[in-house]
């Protein structure tokens, strides 16, 4: 009981910034340091990343390793511990942690475009990832993980291979996405079918020459079956104007209701070319368009009208079943369901790579990802061109690494937290089971 309240008493005559610093002094430390970085971001403003493009971001990087070995000659310092222990560490990841809150409810800005006189935006709230305050933490997080890292590697057991995987991953993953931001560059390029293309525009719609060429064999599009709607034909716009209605056609479910009408589907033909002036049939070819033969009833007079509406394309007129003399039931343009490209991708001195590109399945050529990105809207499944974005990223497979190492370790502390765990109860139940013994005997 003595040797509590000695232990208490020491703690409260402790003053502050007295070894061994705890969270008090690391929060109050971490706090300055964001205090820094928002009076950097109003004197100076935003961080310039491009100001560690390559060979810049290198340099930084081959600097940051050989300080971290030449401090870890200090590891035994009581600094050298604190700057790489717990305190400091959950102190850091909380100011990530606000800061990155704060991010996800402020709307942000892209680079280039001009922030507002608001006082978020003076402290860099619009511009997060660039701000000075994220960055400064950002960078203490680099050093004090990669403190941590080499006094574990110094103090080497194998049975701590878990940890190694899982910090080392980290640190990798934060040190070549951070480094790595100022070099990545993304491009739009428009490819026509059955052409070559080396030149993209950047943001700032120059044309630049790519060391990356596509080729576009062909583009294809899937497209859902598309909506009926009633408009005014005067106005063209749809029924009621103050919340429009729309019928979605679908075979299973033929009738609906429309602005007071009831509407019947008799026939629909999602590949449709016209046959006459009143009819069509189905035809699987590019200028093809969805077609529908419908009757309609009004609700109020019990009148029935029957015929054809098409949504059209470049390739055939559009067509409208009229109502009266002030409404009609149109199709609308059916919505995109899949698109693709089939691309070749030419890098100089490698091999022809032969790729089908379509959203959210990218390619990735070394460096490069290649994403589709649009296509002519207007002529929907008829576009002769599709849009793609090029990113480049030279720090990509350091990520990727970075990510598989901390996947697995991940895994092998989950494995040996369990294998642990049943240790331990095994060595309870012997336990248990030599006192029965004991007592029993």
């Amino acid at each position: 009981m003595l040797r509590g309240d000695r232990q208490r008493m020491v703690q409260q005559a402790r003053k502050m910034w007295q070894y061994p610093w705890r969270y008090k002094e690391s929060i109050t430390f971490v706090s300055g340091i964001v205090i820094v970085g928002f009076l950097l971001q109003i004197t100076v403003g935003a961080f310039d990343f491009s100001r560690l493009k390559n060979p810049v971001n290198l340099i930084l990087g081959i600097s940051i390793i050989l300080f971290l070995s030449v401090f870890s000659f200090s590891r035994k310092n009581r600094f050298y511990k604190w700057f790489s222990g717990v305190p400091f560490s959950v102190s850091l990841i909380g100011a990530l942690l606000i800061l990155g809150l704060i991010m996800g409810l402020t709307p942000q800005m892209a680079g280039h475009i001009h922030s507002s006189a608001s006082v978020p935006s003076v402290l860099g709230f619009d511009r997060m990832t660039s701000s000075w305050s994220f960055i400064l933490i950002y960078f203490l997080v680099l050093l004090s993980l990669g403190g941590l890292i080499v006094r574990k590697i110094f103090a080497f057991q194998v049975k701590d291979y878990a940890f190694y995987l899982n910090h080392i991953g980290l640190w990798l993953i934060l040190f070549a996405s951070g480094l790595g931001a100022a070099d990545m560059e993304w491009y739009v390029m428009r490819v026509y079918e059955g052409e070559v293309e080396w030149c993209a525009s950047n943001h700032k719609n120059e044309i630049i020459e790519l060391p990356v060429a596509v080729e576009l064999n062909d583009f294809n599009m899937e497209v859902y079956p598309p909506h009926l709607t009633v408009i005014d034909r005067n106005t063209g716009k749809a029924q009621p104007e103050d919340r429009p209605e729309f019928f979605t056609i679908d075979t299973k479910r033929p009738e609906g209701k429309l602005d007071g009408w009831n509407i019947r589907l008799e026939k629909y033909i999602h590949e449709a070319v016209r046959n006459s002036d009143s009819t069509y049939h189905e035809v699987r070819m590019p200028g093809s368009s969805p077609a529908a033969k419908i009757t309609t009833f009004d609700r109020n007079t019990g009148e029935e009208r029957s015929g054809w509406v098409c949504s059209g394309n470049m390739s055939q007129l559009y067509m409208v079943l009229n109502l009266d003399t002030n409404y009609c039931v149109a199709m609308m343009r059916p919505e995109p369901k899949r698109f693709v490209s089939d691309i070749n991708v030419y890098r100089k001195g490698r091999e022809v790579e032969h790729a089908f590109l379509e959203v959210n399945r990218p390619y990735r050529a070394g460096a490069w990802t290649i994403y589709q990105y649009s296509y002519d809207e207007e002529a929907g499944k008829l576009s002769n061109y599709s849009i793609m974005e090029l990113v480049y990223d030279p720090w990509l497979i350091p990520v990727y690494i970075g990510i598989f190492m901390l996947a697995a370790g991940s895994v092998c502390m989950l494995w040996t937290g369990n294998r642990r765990k049943t240790e331990s109860d095994a060595a309870d139940k012997n336990e248990v089971s030599d006192k029965n013994q004991e007592e029993s005997v």
